[in-house]
């Protein structure tokens, strides 16, 4: 039995990491089945992508504070409004974005850019890590795949390129 309420909260914001780690990796399996079955069904709609970049900054401000890492980004004027499935667009910038964290070193930067090339939108995620390396180019698209052989849970995901939906705590 646990009598400090310190302790106690301690212990249940633990469990709450691990309740969340387990949603996504259950989150990653579904989107797999699907997949699977034939693909996944897209929400098209009319949206923003500047505001889509925003949010996904927003999101991430925090912990790059806290690793000093410089988050930026930039849409062009005449980006909006594009369809695109908001949701499925978000996913994929945040799983670049939580990547790009991993993997940038403190006093370096991130940036995502927007722009209009040739009646299509150019979406760039650029960060000042290591990279990916050569041997790995042509396996990161492969499912379950990882580089990086010694990743765990503080570092890792399922390797199945899913997003994982941060937030700041």
């Amino acid at each position: 039995m646990i009598d400090d309420p310190a302790t106690s909260r301690r212990y249940l914001q633990q469990a709450r990491k691990q309740i969340d780690h387990l949603s996504l990796l259950i989150d990653d399996l579904f989107q797999v089945s699907q997949l699977d079955a034939g693909g996944i069904p897209l929400n098209l709609e009319q949206a923003s992508l500047a505001d889509l970049i925003s949010d996904t900054l927003e999101n991430f401000s925090g912990q790059a504070a806290r690793q000093n890492i410089r988050l930026s980004g930039r849409a062009t004027a005449e980006i909006d409004p594009i369809i695109m499935d908001v949701q499925r667009i978000g996913r994929v910038l945040n799983n670049l974005v939580d990547n790009a964290l991993r993997y940038t070193h403190a006093g370096d930067s991130i940036s995502i850019q927007a722009e209009a090339t040739a009646g299509r939108v150019r979406v760039t995620v650029q960060d000042s890590g290591d990279g990916i390396s050569p041997t790995d180019l042509p396996h990161v698209f492969d499912r379950y795949y990882r580089g990086e052989k010694s990743r765990n849970q503080a570092t890792g995901g399922t390797g199945l390129g899913a997003g994982h939906r941060k937030r700041d705590r």
